[in-house]
C-alpha cells in the first residue's frame, strides 16, 4: 500500500578485545545446524561498565563469523540510566542501535529490542518523540521523559535495516525484504547477551511499531529458529518471551478495505468524506478483497498482486489525501508538508539536532555519514516495494508463534488512519490458530479505568494473544498517551490481565 506508507566528526579508534584465541566459523550441515560450539574459542566480554567512551570495542563470536557489535557508552539523552551507542557490523554494512539500561534494575529486569517502520524510518523517532528516556522539545533542548519504557526495561532502539537513519553500507549494499533484515537483527542479539551474560535468560520482548508489524513477527520467527540451532550447537538461547505490535500493518488484506470504516463511518471520529465518495468506496471494496484475495492470498501473483493493491489504494486510500487530515492522527489536520514532517513538525527538530557535530561524535556516529539527519529513507521504502515486502502473509509468522507459546500483544490507538484498529481487529479474528475460537468468543471488555476514571480503551485476550485499543491516541501511542502507554508495557510485561 504505497499511498498508506507515504511514504564533521572525529575518527573513533575500535578496540578489538572481545573475543580471544582462533575463531572458527561453524560449518552448515546438510540439516542446517551448525557443528559443536568449543567453549575455548570464546571470551565474553562480560560488563557494559568498562566500556569507553572515547572508542568502541568490537564484539564478535565465532558461531556468527560474519557479524559484529562495535559499542561504546554515550553519556547522553538522560541521566538516570546508563545509555550506549553503536553498530552492528556484517561485514560491509552497519546498522545504529542506541541501549538503555533500565532506570529500576538493568540486573534483573527484561530486555526490550524496538524498531520503527517505513519501511526505512528510523528508530531515533521512536527514542525522541516516543518512548525513550529523553524527548526533543520544539527550541531543540532535551528534557528527562518521565514516561519512558526503560522506566522497568532495558531498551534497544535499531536504526535497520540498511540505510535507515545512522546505519550505512560501505559499497551501496542493500536489503530489501523483511526476512533478509531479520537474520541480521537475530545474530546481533545473540552476540550482545553472549558478551554481557547479565542479560542471559532474561526475558526478550521484540517491539515494533506500523512497518513494525510486518518486522517484529519474522524478526521473532527468526530468533525462535536461531534458538533452536543454538541448542544443538551447546548453546545458550534467547529466551524469546514475547512480541509487542503497535499500529502495525501485518495483514494487508484486512487493513486495506478498513480505510473506508474509518473515514466514512464513525469507527473513530465522525465521518470526514463526503458521501458520494463513500458510497462509491463501499461499492468498491468486495471487489477489492476478491482481487487481493485472488492474486495475492490464494496464490502469490506478483503481477496482479501489484495491480490489485495499485487499485485498492487508489479506490480507497488515494481520497484520504485530499482531506488534509493527518493520515496518523484524523482527529487533527495535519502539519506541514507530510514528506517533509511526517505531520509532525517536532521531527524537523529531531533531524536538526542529530545533525549537529557535536552530537553525531558523541554518539560514535560514522565520519562517512556527512548527509543531513533523514526520519525516513525513501530509497528502503523502494527496496521493500520492489519486492512486493509488504503482501505477505505476516499473520502466519505471528500465529506460529503463539502456537510455540511466545505471547502477542496487538495495541492500537484509535485515531490512526494508516493502520487502524478496525483492520487490526479484523485480522487478529481472523487469523487461523488453535486459539482462535477461544479468542473470537471474547468480547471486547474496558480496561485501565482507576478510581472512576475513563477506560483507557477496550481489550480482548485468549490463549497468549491480547488485542487492546487506546483510546483518543494515534499512530504512536506513546507520543500521544505517554502515560497510558507505559501503563500498557508495565501490565504487559508483568503479566497482568488486561
Amino acid at each position: 500500500m504505497r499511498f498508506l506508507r507515504l511514504a564533521a566528526q572525529a575518527i573513533l579508534p575500535v578496540a578489538s578485545v572481545a573475543s580471544a584465541g582462533f575463531q572458527r566459523p561453524f560449518s552448515q550441515s546438510a540439516l542446517n545446524g551448525w557443528d559443536s560450539y568449543d567453549e575455548g574459542l570464546f571470551t565474553p566480554f562480560g560488563n557494559l561498565e568498562l566500556l569507553s567512551e572515547n572508542q568502541f570495542t568490537t564484539l564478535s563470536h565465532p558461531a556468527f563469523p560474519k557479524h559484529s557489535v562495535r559499542i561504546k557508552k554515550s553519556s547522553f539523552c538522560d541521566g538516570t540510566a546508563q545509555s550506549y551507542t553503536g553498530y552492528i557490523d556484517i561485514q560491509a554494512r552497519h546498522i545504529f542501535f542506541y541501549f538503555f539500561e533500565s532506570r529500576n534494575d538493568p540486573d534483573t529486569d527484561d530486555v526490550i529490542f524496538w524498531t520503527n517502520g517505513g519501511p526505512g524510518c528510523s528508530s531515533s523517532l521512536g527514542l525522541f518523540m516516543e518512548l525513550g528516556p529523553c524527548r526533543i522539545t520544539n527550541n531543540g533542548t532535551v528534557v528527562s521523559h518521565p514516561e519512558s519504557w526503560n522506566s522497568n526495561s532495558n531498551i534497544f532502539f535499531v536504526d535497520q535495516p540498511i540505510g535507515v537513519g545512522f546505519s550505512y553500507a560501505d559499497y551501496g549494499e542493500t536489503v530489501g525484504t523483511t526476512e533478509d533484515a531479520a537474520k541480521d537483527m537475530a545474530a546481533f542479539a545473540f552476540i550482545f547477551f553472549e558478551h554481557f551474560s547479565k542479560f542471559k535468560g532474561r526475558p526478550f520482548h521484540m517491539a515494533g511499531e506500523s512497518y513494525g508489524g510486518r518486522y517484529i513477527p519474522v524478526f521473532a520467527a527468526e530468533v525462535y529458529d536461531q534458538n533452536a540451532r543454538l541448542v544443538e550447537a551447546g548453546l545458550t538461547p534467547l529466551n524469546l518471551t514475547s512480541i509487542m505490535i503497535g499500529n502495525g500493518i501485518t495483514d494487508f488484506y484486512h487493513q486495506a478495505s478498513s480505510v473506508f470504516d474509518m473515514q466514512c463511518t464513525p469507527a473513530s471520529v465522525p465521518p470526514i468524506m463526503d458521501i458520494a465518495s463513500c458510497v462509491q468506496m463501499k461499492q468498491i471494496i468486495p471487489r477489492c478483497q476478491k482481487w487481493l484475495k485472488e492474486s495475492c492470498l490464494d496464490v502469490f501473483d506478483s503481477i496482479n498482486c501489484r495491480a490489485a493493491m495499485d487499485f485498492c489504494d487508489e479506490q480507497l486510500g488515494t481520497p484520504f489525501g485530499s482531506t488534509g487530515y493527518n493520515p496518523y492522527d484524523i482527529s487533527r489536520k495535519c502539519e506541514g508538508d507530510i514528506a517533509e514532517t511526517l505531520c509532525y513538525p517536532i521531527t524537523r527538530v529531531i533531524g536538526s539536532y542529530l545533525d549537529q557535530p557535536d552530537v553525531r561524535t558523541l554518539l560514535g556516529v560514522d565520519p562517512s555519514l556527512t548527509a543531513n539527519f533523514s526520519s525516513c529513507s525513501n530509497e528502503v521504502g523502494t527496496a521493500f516495494d520492489q519486492n512486493l515486502d509488504e503482501y505477505r502473509s505476516t499473520q502466519n509468522f505471528v500465529a506460529a508463534l503463539l502456537e510455540r507459546g511466545i505471547r502477542v500483544l496487538i495495541y492500537v490507538g484509535t485515531y490512526d488512519w494508516i493502520c487502524n484498529w478496525v483492520g487490526n481487529e479484523r485480522w487478529t479474528l481472523a487469523m487461523e490458530w488453535s486459539g482462535q475460537s477461544e479468542f473470537a468468543q471474547q468480547k471486547l471488555k474496558p480496561w485501565g479505568a482507576k478510581d472512576g476514571s475513563s477506560p483507557i480503551g477496550l481489550s480482548r485476550s485468549a490463549k497468549g494473544l491480547t488485542f487492546v485499543t487506546v483510546e483518543g491516541a494515534g499512530h504512536m501511542v506513546p507520543y500521544d498517551k505517554p502515560k497510558e502507554a507505559l501503563e500498557l508495557v508495565q501490565r504487559w510485561l508483568s503479566e497482568k490481565e488486561f
